[in-house]
């Protein structure tokens, strides 16, 4: 517990001049040492690096410098950053809806005695294709939580603790608390790994907390509920990806059309994480509304490896260090360099790789945002399951976050 604290006092650090903020653009007039590593070392990513457009590669780094008195200053570099290029983000918008749900909480327990992220929640169901939740074997007590299920979307990515997170927060409150943090290229309209599409995906399960575990002291009830406004539009360029897709036995010559699916831009990602890592630096209209236990609690299960967890308990055989580690780690191909800790949300579906890091060595002062998006799917078509995530995908994002790492050791 001692190295969290230590790692949140890190990040806790009161803001100083933000840099980032009159746009990546301007730092680009300097050097960009981003771009010079790319020149100079492509040992492991060449590949990738002598066709960027094919991999629809982006890459967004933030050098993090404290000054004196330790607070951070920040200065943003780029290479083929695209805002309104779309990619689908996969898991990477568990971040948002496990940090928007501590939100509500946090809101509703101002006038709710005794409601808590840890407090029983119990999920119903009102609509076709909903599913009911009363149990939850991982966790210690046998019941769902906010709590836990943030940890367990942030952990190991587990896809139903997000539709959980995203059926109490519901869609409408999702996208508007996206557009209050300003991020403007980004929406949230269904849930994971579930087939969710309209009108599903506009019905949310009632969903009762309760006091006890034993389920009998009701806190907060909160009834279905049916979101009938406009999807949030944000304006993103084409959103129709590869030349054929499979949609059951079927194959269908076309691209598949990703108009209605989830999407998030990289300087959004980045921004978002930002916001749970250093509230204070940005404008106090765009951060969070979190107490510090709240903080602490997305900190820890952005950065804890899987066996360090208590609850829920995995095994490292299935769930390696690196497992939910992109960049350093290769999806668990490599450990980390010894010292460091990522937090970070990653995503992986449909040939699009995801990783969305900050990176820290506290003992040698190093400190950076990276985040990255790479497609991998030569034959264009989707739903195949035949992407090269394991010949091209995690290695190149293993050896880019080190590259970029073994950079920052040699900075001043």
């Amino acid at each position: 517990m001692f190295l969290f604290q230590r790692l949140a006092g890190i990040l806790l650090m009161a803001a100083g001049q933000v840099l980032v903020s009159a746009g990546i653009a301007r730092a680009q007039l300097v050097s960009n040492p981003l771009s010079e590593l790319l020149r100079r070392d492509t040992t492991g990513l060449s590949r990738v690096l002598a066709r960027p457009d094919i991999y629809r590669l982006q890459i967004l780094y933030t050098r993090i410098r404290r000054d004196k008195a330790g607070q951070p200053h920040f200065r943003s570099y780029y290479y083929r950053l695209r805002p309104r290029t779309y990619f689908y983000p996969a898991s990477t918008v568990k971040l948002a809806a496990a940090a928007l749900a501590l939100e509500k909480l946090r809101v509703l327990s101002a006038t709710i005695s005794g409601l808590t992220p840890e407090s029983v929640m119990l999920t119903d169901s009102a609509f076709a294709g909903q599913t009911r939740v009363r149990r939850d074997t991982s966790a210690g007590n046998g019941r769902p939580s906010v709590a836990h299920y943030v940890c367990k979307a942030l952990l190991v990515s587990d896809n139903d603790a997000f539709n959980r997170l995203y059926e109490f927060v519901g869609p409408a409150e999702l996208n508007a608390g996206l557009a209050r943090l300003g991020l403007r290229h980004s929406r949230l309209l269904h849930r994971l790994s579930v087939g969710d599409q309209e009108p599903g995906s506009r019905h949310t399960n009632p969903v009762a907390f309760y006091a006890d575990t034993a389920a009998t002291q009701l806190l907060y009830q909160q009834p279905a509920a049916y979101y009938a406004g406009p999807w949030p539009r944000p304006k993103l360029r084409t959103q129709k990806i590869g030349r054929a897709y499979l949609q059951g036995a079927l194959r269908v010559e076309e691209p598949l059309d990703f108009s209605q699916k989830n999407a998030f831009s990289l300087p959004d990602l980045q921004r978002l994480l930002r916001a749970v890592l250093f509230p204070e630096t940005l404008p106090p209209a765009q951060r969070l509304c979190l107490a510090p236990s709240d903080y602490a609690l997305l900190r820890e299960a952005l950065s804890q490896l899987p066996r360090e967890s208590q609850q829920p308990r995995y095994d490292p055989a299935s769930y390696p260090d690196t497992y939910a580690k992109f960049l350093l780690g290769g999806g668990g191909l490599s450990p980390l360099p010894p010292g460091v800790r990522v937090f970070n949300k990653l995503g992986q579906a449909y040939g699009f790789l995801i990783d969305n890091a900050c990176i820290v060595d506290a003992d040698k002062g190093v400190e950076f945002l990276l985040s990255v998006v790479l497609y991998v799917n030569a034959d264009g078509v989707l739903n195949d399951d035949k992407y090269e995530y394991d010949l091209i995908g995690f290695p190149f994002m293993r050896d880019l976050g080190l590259r970029v790492y073994e950079a920052a050791l040699k900075r001043k």
